[in-house]
């Protein structure tokens, strides 16, 4: 439910439809942020939520190179670095040498990364399946379209 704004007549227009939008991403953004924090801590208790990050990167892409990951996720190297060390020290995730480039590291989950990921991964889908439970199918690829359209890019 949204709560109306001071001035917003709440009559349609353009700008209260984008106030409107703008106020739902918030919330939107501070449940992901929660989520993101909570799986982290349900990997490791000592796992910050970029490093959940980094593994559901590597989860989906497989091996790849750390600076892939670094513009994937739109992160300074140099905190993806340490954010890799720390997913090494954790046994969650490995580094080599990218033998196609002597300069580049390639990232990879370990198995141990795998499983524990995998096990918080499904339990977060899990939950999103209850959430969106009541919704028609219709509704749901609504949604998609219009995320996907949102996140297009130009």
């Amino acid at each position: 439910m949204t709560t109306p704004v001071a001035g917003d007549a709440g009559d349609g227009t353009f700008e209260s439809s984008v106030l409107e939008v703008e106020r739902e991403f918030s919330v939107t953004l501070a449940a992901a942020r929660r989520i993101f924090k909570d799986c982290a801590a349900a990997v490791h208790p000592a796992l910050q939520p970029l490093g959940f990050s980094v593994l559901m990167t590597l989860y989906r892409t497989g091996e790849c190179q750390q600076g892939a990951v670094a513009e994937a996720l739109q992160v300074d190297k140099a905190l993806l670095s340490r954010t890799v060390t720390q997913l090494e020290t954790l046994g969650l995730a490995a580094r080599r040498a990218d033998p196609s480039d002597g300069r580049a590291q390639l990232l990879d989950l370990t198995p141990e990364g795998r499983v524990r990921f995998e096990g918080v991964h499904s339990a977060k889908r899990s939950r999103l399946r209850e959430q969106l439970g009541s919704w028609t199918p219709a509704e749901l690829r609504n949604l998609s379209k219009l995320l996907n359209k949102l996140n297009e890019r130009d």
